[in-house]
């Protein structure tokens, strides 16, 4: 086949292009080639792929500013960089930003190379046309769970000599079935190697021609010969049999090229170690993961109770959930008997509600008889054990007590104070995320008893939060819809909504909404300082308040193992993972 003389590269090749000593592309390791050798290549070429940019790393001179180059990576895109020197170096200046992709390098040297195009029945190979083919390319992307390009980039692409498309197109229904984009080296930065690269091999899963792919590559192939262009490179993943197979078939060599990406989502799989085989709950899970993206060893003590270890450079942290071992002893007592908690929070200055502990009955006269409705509770406990609200009669009270006795000697009452049950996490002195929880509630199909409303909505709950989140059948309950004025065998009318728990807990049926980016400066302000008053590094503070845009409010409760992952998408687990390895942290 000709060569086009006009396209072809000025520069003399390498009689070898599997020979690092020769190719800069190759060269992966020591002083770069002399000036002499490399005058005309562009500085820094990136060329624009549409799904991301393509960073050629010998362009670079400094690692350090090829490092931050590839961070500079747009939101819902994939930036590669290839062709670096000392790639360990580059990794080195962010390694918490980039990693060293699993993928193989293979190069086919064209003057070896004696294939020829395919002819595929019912199969046109074509250049892309940016009005028509953009949707069904993206959409074969997506299909595959790769990234689409932007939108417009085809249009773009058909003006720009250094890219080159091609789709595969179905003749007899004009559907596009398969896309390949081509990056030429020389027309991108004059590169002295006179490279080209194969990106974005697709088909379209369900296309009934064999060989779509086979067939784009062989043609793009002829179009870089053509083009006078020396050789092509692709990257391809090393579990991919299939793909090697084929590149094996048509002649590729391997090369020791490495390819360095950004710590993105789109990237998750290619750098976290393989999942843990215990399954934690949702709540140790969430910081699990984040741990893993990082590549903080994880290791799983107790599967079952959500404990588990973290290790990063010398540093490991052992953890149940959001509570780790930067939580003091003491720290956590102090949140541990919720009437030491009110104590320390009042002396601070903080606005609590009244609180009696139960010594005998005359505290429970003389405390109803000051508070019209009361709330029951025991100094410890957690996700709203034992918790009654709204108490306003003796024996309901008397009732309340002796309940949450059997989980704790110490029993407190509380003045009930109305308003939006407000959860608020604070993480190394930062509100992270802001909640307000809403107690279980049903609403009536007019066919329906209670009981069968209650059971529907408690499975609701319980599949939307991975089993945390049911509707106890229990005295507390029954109560509640008493109250309402029905019982647990009425058949509830169409469209009436009763509550059926008064506690907003998660954990009994309660829904949660986020208010993170509406709180009121002072309720930050007070649980910052709360936060710091109990000297406790992750928190979450219970608030009762009349609206969250306003500044009234009293503090019920300090958590010191609140479930953060009741709070996505604000960044919980980032932020605890942060505090935990401040080293981690994402610099972007």
């Amino acid at each position: 086949m000709m060569e086009n003389s006009d396209e072809k590269s000025s520069k003399k090749p390498c009689k070898n292009p599997y020979d690092p000593n020769c190719m800069s592309s190759l060269k992966h390791w020591g002083e770069p080639p002399p000036e002499s050798e490399t005058s005309g290549v562009k500085k820094e070429a990136i060329v624009d792929c549409g799904w991301g940019r393509l960073i050629f790393g010998q362009t670079f001179s400094d690692p350090q500013k090829l490092a931050v180059e590839i961070c500079k990576e747009k939101k819902g895109r994939r930036d590669i960089a290839m062709y670096m020197r000392d790639p360990h170096v580059v990794l080195s200046y962010v390694p918490q930003e980039l990693f060293l992709d699993p993928s193989i390098t293979y190069r086919l040297d064209f003057q070896n190379y004696s294939g020829n195009c395919l002819k595929i029945h019912g199969l046109k190979i074509r250049p892309v046309n940016s009005r028509d083919d953009e949707a069904a390319i993206n959409a074969i992307y997506q299909a595959w769970g790769m990234v689409p390009s932007y939108k417009g980039f085809y249009s773009s692409v058909l003006q720009s000599g250094s890219v080159h498309v091609l789709v595969a197109e179905e003749l007899s229904s004009g559907s596009i079935v398969g896309a390949v984009t081509g990056v030429d080296h020389f027309r991108a930065f004059n590169d002295a190697d006179n490279g080209s690269s194969l990106w974005a091999l697709a088909v379209d899963k369900q296309c009934r021609i064999p060989r779509v792919g086979e067939t784009l590559v062989r043609e793009l192939i002829l179009y870089f010969i053509e083009q006078g262009r020396r050789f092509i490179d692709l990257s391809v993943m090393y579990t991919n049999k299939e793909a090697k197979a084929l590149y094996d078939k048509l002649g590729f060599e391997q090369v020791p090229v490495y390819c360095i990406k950004t710590k993105n989502y789109i990237n998750e799989p290619l750098f976290t170690a393989p999942e843990p085989d215990e399954k934690v709950n949702v709540y140790a899970g969430i910081l699990i993961d984040e741990a893993r993206r990082r590549g903080i060893g994880t290791e799983i003590v107790d599967a079952e109770n959500g404990f588990f270890r973290l290790s990063f450079g010398g540093r490991s942290i052992a953890c149940r959930e959001s509570l780790s071992e930067l939580t003091s002893a003491v720290a956590m007592s102090r949140c541990d008997d919720k009437a030491v908690t009110r104590k320390i929070l009042q002396a601070a200055g903080l606005k609590t509600p009244a609180q009696k502990v139960v010594t005998g009955a005359s505290d429970i006269k003389s405390f109803l008889a000051t508070y019209d409705s009361v709330v029951v509770k025991p100094a410890r406990g957690e996700q709203g054990e034992g918790v009654c609200v709204d108490l306003k009669t003796l024996d309901e009270v008397k009732n309340a007590i002796n309940r949450a006795s059997e989980l704790c000697e110490k029993v407190i009452m509380e003045e009930y104070v109305q308003g939006e049950d407000l959860r608020i996490i604070v993480i190394d002195d930062e509100v992270v995320a802001a909640a307000v929880r809403k107690p279980a509630s049903i609403c009536g199909t007019g066919i329906h008893t209670v009981a069968e409303l209650i059971e529907k909505q408690s499975r609701r709950r319980a599949k939307a939060t991975q089993g945390e989140s049911k509707i106890p059948l229990d005295e507390e309950t029954q109560r509640c819809v008493e109250n309402a004025g029905y019982s647990l065998d009425h058949t509830l009318p169409k469209d009436k909504v009763i509550q059926v728990r008064k506690t907003a807990n998660l954990h009994t049926g309660g829904t949660i909404n986020d208010v993170t980016s509406r709180l009121h400066p002072k309720l930050i302000a007070a649980a910052i300082a709360g936060a710091g008053v109990l000297s406790i590094p992750v928190v979450g503070f219970d608030f009762l308040v009349p609206t969250v845009e306003g500044d009234e409010y009293v503090i019920i409760e300090a958590n010191e193992r609140p479930g953060l992952a009741n709070h996505e998408p604000q960044p919980t687990a980032e932020k605890f993972i942060d505090l935990l390895f401040p080293k981690t942290k994402h610099h972007v």
